[in-house]
């Protein structure tokens, strides 16, 4: 018996646990099959599912399970990410809330409870995904710090630095004084701000009364400056070239320099130079051989080298000196001024420009094969407006920041004697056996050994991800690298098209000289109807799983997908999801309808043959569609060729013809090839609707244990009978013409109407008679050689159409929507003839589509001369 009402609920976890217990989502090579292989972007294990999330992995679930279908060996590889920085700031408070400081216990003791943390909390994403039906391979379940992905990390480090690639050096680096570490500049962003630009007055030393006046937004580093730079050009300043000028409080005097770095339209033309607090103040340090004075620790507090301010936050200290600049009469004004604030990604503070000894991955020629292949396309972009994004990154990469001072994260792999010796080593056993070989060290131990404290950058773990879930750092010839990899399809978001995409294209040609995935499909992000991202802080962010128990998992998936083209925003709105349910609860009732009828062993009806004829020819024409959306990566446009094939021409169309009378039964000809249609049907939405999917096609016949429509065959194109498809089109334009008369003139639907018809291919219709009497309800149908007196008339292709009304009929109106039909068909015609008379389209457009062409304007010309006699007949009334 099947419900009455659809409940997504009840179905959705009854399947999804069949669905593991079977283990219909585990893949292992196989060679017969061909494989295709998917790595999920691996969410952090701080992370609850969002809408972007959503959209990101639904894509990723159509890709994979309709490539399950159609045979493949299709292996979803699910796991996450250890997230360095944001996975330390949720331990780090939650030994707060436990009365437990990090500067208190050892590196061992936090690492035990940030595991702890990771156990309690790191899985509850990978749970949501299964609630969104995500049908990953659950047992390939990978974590970025797990132990063998954590030896592929080190075994990555020892390698490229023993080829020169990775170096150690103090340089200008990106500070978060909240997380307290470096930061690449992929993990920075700027935001645009209203700031303040301070004028502030240096005394000229040994002139009284004379100012060099700079301009800055950040007045609290001016403890920090070690010269006043002008261009060599700028006249107003020629006096004081070699000259110096005192610092404001402080009393401090640095040199007035000259470079023509400075602009002089800028500002006053003069520039403060702080080499420790500025990238391009530190360069031009390094030019002059400026001093370099750091005044902030490492949290953002000014230091002793500060004099001034010490132990304040800098913050803090811009207020309190803005306040004694002006009180001393060193402030001259202070001016609203647009700027741009760089902030950390992941704790929001604010990023100090700092000189830090790091460790460095050199970019530029291990950089260049990901260039190229991206380039000509031997990985595809989709869309691929954004290789001009990716072309500016890679042509201009800078070399990548991969230390971080925490704790949480793969420890890099560098050991120190006590004279600063510096080893680079798998483990410290490898360590001393390097010093005691290699620099004849023999009677060091491994105590006489320190290990750098810093971790590598998260992406140094994740740019592996394609290779080392397969285990193709450690063993590179194994049978799952072998077989998987290459990948397939990468899915994702273009803001981290550099920070993980790129980098992982360039570990691919690195490790295994060849490209990690094919094509690299990028979503747009999610917003609302206002545009607005979606996020926690403004609160416009609904739950998705609220989302999924209100309007079930399919409905919430096909929601997001009716409105998502690849590398474009979508405007989120409820109804979308309402939309998708609205779907489900059609197919089910289509579902209920046809499983209702009784069935009888009688003569199937001509129209029935001619329409289930139609419909698979209908099939067949939107697999060919769907196949080429899925080619070009227009997942959305494909779902809407299902979803149109069903709600449109399935359920609005070919139901109602082959529908028995009320109270009647249907011959088992037409009900069994109904339900073959609707197991095709089922089959080609299966992608996009796993559950009710899943929940009719179990209904649908009898099945093995073990068998679902997660390994049923995908649909195949069968023949198209291209005549049976024009013919039922000119079906449907009759039955909406007669459907439009009914409303204008207001007749009741149960009032049969005459139908005559003027054509030339009078078998066309007889054919067709049956379907159009039930349909339109036109209790005869005639055929005419001349025109129909006192009728309402239509044209459709080159024939004619007469509903005779009887004295109902306004020939005043019907004559103003005849010349206004002829005026848009003799546009249309002259819009035709100008493409058709364009050598170039004729010459170098396919022949088909010439041909097509032609034969609109063959059709345009026959409706334009029926419509010409229309006008005629209707004026001579």
């Amino acid at each position: 018996m099947i419900s009455k009402t659809y409940t997504p609920q009840e179905i959705e976890a009854k399947w999804y646990q069949y669905w593991l217990d079977n283990k219909l989502f585990a893949s292992k090579p196989n060679p017969d099959k061909e494989p295709y292989s998917i790595v999920i972007p691996p969410p952090n294990v701080t992370g609850v599912l969002h809408m972007g999330h959503m959209l990101n992995n639904t894509i990723q679930d159509v890709l994979i399970r309709k490539a399950r279908m159609e045979g493949k060996e299709a292996c979803w590889v699910p796991g996450t990410d250890h997230a360095s920085i944001a996975t330390e700031a949720k331990v780090v408070a939650m030994l707060k809330e436990r009365g437990i400081e990090k500067k208190d216990i050892t590196r061992e003791e936090f690492l035990e409870y940030a595991h702890e943390w990771k156990d309690k909390y790191g899985g509850i994403i990978l749970d949501q995904l299964k609630k969104l039906g995500a049908s990953c391979d659950w047992d390939r379940t990978r974590f970025t710090m797990e132990p063998s992905l954590y030896e592929a990390v080190i075994d990555t480090f020892v390698r490229l630095y023993g080829k020169g690639q990775i170096y150690r050096g103090v340089r200008m680096v990106n500070w978060d004084p909240q997380g307290k570490t470096a930061l690449s500049d992929e993990e920075v962003i700027e935001k645009d701000v209203q700031a303040k630009l301070f004028h502030i007055k240096y005394p000229v030393v040994g002139a009284d009364g004379e100012f060099l006046t700079i301009a800055t937004t950040r007045p609290e580093t001016i403890m920090a400056d070690t010269a006043i730079c002008v261009n060599p050009n700028d006249e107003r300043y020629v006096a004081y070239h070699g000259k110096s000028v005192e610092i404001p409080l402080l009393g401090r005097a640095i040199p007035v320099i000259t470079d023509e770095y400075v602009a002089m339209d800028f500002g006053t033309g003069c520039l403060k130079v702080t080499p420790a607090h500025d990238l391009n103040d530190y360069e031009l340090g390094l030019k002059h051989k400026l001093p370099v004075i750091d005044i902030l620790d490492d949290a953002g507090f000014l230091n002793e080298k500060a004099v001034l301010y010490v132990g304040q936050d800098r913050f803090a200290a811009r207020r309190n000196i803005v306040k004694d600049l002006e009180e001393a009469g060193f402030l001259v004004k202070v001016e609203e001024y647009k700027s741009i604030v760089k902030t950390s990604e992941r704790t929001g503070a604010v990023i100090e420009p700092k000189l830090s000894l790091q460790w460095f991955l050199k970019m530029e020629d291990i950089s260049k094969p990901a260039l190229e292949n991206v380039m000509n396309d031997n990985i595809k972009l989709y869309p691929s407006k954004f290789k001009n994004t990716y072309r500016s990154w890679m042509e201009n990469v800078h070399d990548w920041c991969i230390s971080r001072q925490l704790w949480w994260g793969q420890q890099i792999p560098a050991f120190y004697l006590q004279d600063g010796t510096v080893i680079v080593a798998k483990n410290k056993r490898e360590a001393l056996r390097k010093a005691q070989h290699e620099l004849q060290l023999f009677a060091l131990t491994e105590e006489d050994l320190t290990q750098d404290p810093d971790v590598l950058d998260t992406w140094f773990s994740s740019w592996l991800w394609p290779i080392s879930v397969f285990d193709g750092i450690e063993n590179p010839e194994n049978e799952d690298i072998k077989y998987y990899y290459p990948t397939n399809d990468l899915v994702t978001g273009p803001d981290i098209l550099f920070f993980w995409v790129a980098r992982m294209i360039i570990a691919g040609y690195e490790w295994r000289e060849e490209l990690p995935f094919r094509n690299v499909y990028l979503t747009g992000i999610v917003r609302d109807k206002q545009g607005r991202k979606m996020s926690k802080s403004l609160g416009n962010s609904p739950d998705p799983l609220d989302l999924i128990a209100q309007y079930g998992a399919d409905g919430v998936r096909s929601g997001l997908l009716f409105s998502a083209p690849a590398g474009n925003d979508l405007l989120f709105d409820d109804k979308l999801c309402e939309q998708g349910r609205n779907f489900c609860n059609k197919v089910w009732n289509a579902f209920r309808l046809v499983k209702g009828w009784e069935i009888a062993d009688a003569e199937q009806p001509a129209g029935n043959v001619l329409a289930i004829k139609w419909f698979n020819s209908k099939i067949s024409q939107v697999v060919l569609e769907v196949q080429d959306h899925f080619s070009k990566f227009r997942i959305s446009d494909a779902l809407l060729s299902i979803y149109n094939l069903i709600w449109d021409d399935f359920c609005g169309q070919y139901l109602e013809i082959i529908k028995p009378a009320f109270g009647s039964p249907i011959d088992q000809a037409t009900y069994d090839a109904t339900i073959g249609i609707f197991e095709k049907l089922m089959a080609l939405a299966h992608p996009y609707m796993p559950f009710i999917t899943e929940e009719i096609w179990q209904a649908i016949a009898e099945r093995q244990e073990g068998e679902s429509i997660c390994r049923a065959a995908y649909p195949v194109a069968g023949e198209i009978d291209t005549q049976v498809l024009a013919d039922f089109e000119i079906l449907f334009g009759i039955v909406s013409k007669v459907r439009e008369t009914r409303n204008t003139k207001q007749i009741s639907p149960k009032t049969g109407l005459p139908l005559a018809i003027k054509t030339e291919d009078v078998a066309r219709y007889k054919q067709l008679e049956s379907i159009i009497v039930k349909l339109a309800n036109t209790f005869a149908i005639e055929y005419v050689s001349s025109n129909v007196e006192n009728a309402i008339s239509f044209v459709l292709k080159a024939d004619e159409f007469f509903i005779s009304l009887e004295g109902e009929l306004d020939v005043e109106a019907e004559l103003a929507n005849a010349t206004k039909e002829l005026e848009y068909n003799l546009g249309f015609k002259k819009s035709v003839e100008a493409k058709l008379s364009n050598e170039r389209f004729v010459n170098n457009a396919k022949p088909d589509v010439v041909e097509k062409e032609r034969q609109k304007l063959a059709d345009a010309e026959s409706k334009i001369k029926a419509l010409e006699e229309t006008i005629a007949r209707l004026k001579a009334m």
